[in-house]
């Protein structure tokens, strides 16, 4: 796990291995059944979670009662619900394990201890946050301009493999077409 995490920040900054040792020992590992609820709506996110195994989603329930799933996040990312854990606020979404996962956590307080010991790894994450912010808006963007069947196919060819390991039903939430139509789709492929 620890190389795994270092083989990730290598590709942001360089970490001697005391600067590695250090934020490693502030990191938690934790292990979420498949179905398992990371973070529920009225809950405060007390973590950001790095994903060693597994696939997790973000989601919400709209007016309607429907799931409208707004994220997914695989080995070797990390996801959190960014405005609960950042201002300690009761979380609107859920966090929820697609499959047995494995992640290394860490709570705010230490966070911001190893940012003050390792100031480069509050420049990692930083970098991290704005290339997910880019990633959001060019998606927002770039799907705002693609028909239902342009956004699948251009989810099949960026993440082939993903698509295989989540259901079909959550594909479609997350593309906001029905499962009836997403499987007509499918049958191209």
């Amino acid at each position: 796990m620890k190389e795994q995490l270092r083989t990730y920040l290598n590709r942001y900054i360089s970490l001697t291995d005391t600067e590695l040792n250090l934020f490693f020992n502030h990191l938690t590992e934790d292990f979420f059944s498949k179905k398992e609820y990371l973070l529920k709506p009225g809950e405060t996110c007390k973590y950001k979670y790095f994903i060693t195994k597994g696939l997790i989603r973000t989601f919400y329930i709209d007016e309607k009662g429907d799931e409208k799933i707004t994220q997914f996040a695989i080995e070797n990312w990390w996801v959190t619900n960014m405005e609960s854990f950042t201002l300690q606020l009761p979380s609107k979404q859920y966090l929820q394990a697609i499959e047995d996962t494995a992640v290394l956590k860490i709570d705010k307080e230490n966070l911001e201890q190893v940012f003050a010991k390792v100031p480069k790894l509050e420049r990692a994450f930083r970098i991290m946050t704005e290339n997910m912010l880019i990633a959001i808006q060019r998606n927002h963007d770039f799907y705002q301009k693609m028909n239902s069947k342009e956004r699948y196919e251009h989810m099949v060819k960026a993440q082939p493999k993903f698509t295989q390991r989540v259901p079909q039903y959550m594909i479609a939430s997350y593309l906001e077409i029905t499962p009836e139509y997403l499987s007509s789709l499918r049958k191209g492929y």
